[in-house]
């Protein structure tokens, strides 16, 4: 068994693990960090919306030898307006300018064809009402709405309400970090982006779910025993799901950030970048949130009940007095186990 293996053995056994839910309050403190400066960035930067959502124009040229720097220098001259220009592997350039209506268009083409030399017929212009964007924009987010009424209905009957918002609040916490660092990287939100940020809610829920079945199974009967507390059996889930979650996300994450940092990075292929850093952020954030947001949260929510209350104070008060009398935990259990076993022994030799 290789040494990763060997420790999810260990871990879902609860030999060895690390205390999640003890050190909640810390995670709790870096996610609020992390989710302020976002929204920071957002409030301050905003988002660069892509010409499907502002409306304006695509070019497309033939083959040409002046350089994308040139182009974009030339295009901005011709429309007043900001250019993102990418070479394509015809050898042709893509321009797109956001802000232009027909009769705009039309001036920019003859202008462009005049700079780079080539025929304005050749050039293919695509024009883009900024009211298909807020279409798609509207039916993004109907989608996203009704997406997580259906989370909260699905994980309040298959489990329970507390981590129906648990959940939620996991939800909510990636598409902020998401979004959040689109804002300050500056790249460009479009449908590729919407795609993709309905994809991580899709995995994230997955990765949460893992933990929450380990809790509910872990925690079945867990008022008829006096061994852990419910934050323990959480924890225990964590640590039990641990590896899982690394491989899943390791995994997941390799392919994605083949696409945005060789894809978007040394290929130049912009348009990767649209689903790709979407994909690998939320990717991230939803492993993270699986682990230090959900979990605990349900932990806060769920020990506020008298019952759990109880079971902690009896918990606390059997370690006491195994402690006083100079016993560990397991011998003061086994202790308390063994009359049970018996019975049941004599129970067998009876039938």
């Amino acid at each position: 068994m290789s040494k990763l293996g060997d420790l999810g053995a260990r871990l879902y056994r609860g030999e060895v693990g690390y205390d999640f839910v003890g050190k909640r309050f810390l995670w709790y403190g870096v996610s609020i960090l992390i989710t302020i400066t976002a929204i920071v960035a957002l409030a301050v930067q905003g988002l660069n919306m892509g010409i499907e959502f502002k409306g304006g124009a695509v070019f497309t040229t033939p083959k040409t030898a002046v350089s994308v720097a040139r182009v974009t220098e030339d295009a901005k001259k011709a429309s007043g307006h900001e250019a993102i220009v990418q070479e394509l592997g015809t050898g042709g350039m893509r321009i797109q300018i956001s802000g232009l209506n027909t009769d705009d268009a039309t001036g920019v083409k003859k202008q462009l064809a005049t700079d780079l030399k080539v025929d304005a017929n050749q050039i293919n212009a695509d024009l883009v009402g900024p009211s298909w964007g807020e279409q798609i924009a509207n039916k993004a987010w109907t989608g996203l709405g009704i997406f997580m009424v259906l989370v909260v209905l699905y994980l309040a009957i298959a489990f329970e309400w507390r981590m129906a918002v648990a959940a939620l609040v996991a939800l909510i916490h990636d598409l902020t970090i998401t979004v959040g660092v689109y804002a300050l990287v500056g790249f460009e939100v479009t449908p590729g982006t919407v795609i993709g940020l309905l994809t991580i809610l899709g995995y994230s829920l997955y990765d949460t779910v893992v933990v929450f079945d380990g809790l509910k199974e872990g925690s079945k009967d867990i008022t008829k025993q006096t061994r852990y507390t419910f934050s323990e059996i959480a924890n225990r889930s964590i640590n039990g799901t641990l590896v899982r979650s690394i491989n899943t996300t390791v995994v997941a994450l390799l392919p994605v950030g083949a696409l945005l940092f060789i894809g978007g990075g040394f290929l130049g292929a912009g348009m990767l970048n649209d689903i790709s850093l979407s994909l690998f952020v939320g990717l991230a954030a939803g492993a993270y949130s699986s682990i230090f947001i959900a979990t605990p949260l349900v932990v806060d929510l769920k020990e506020r009940e008298p019952a759990m209350k109880a079971l902690r104070k009896r918990v606390l008060a059997k370690r006491a007095a195994a402690a006083a009398k100079g016993e560990s935990q397991d011998d003061a259990h086994d202790a308390e186990d063994a009359p049970q076993v018996v019975a049941q022994g004599q129970g067998r030799r009876r039938r």
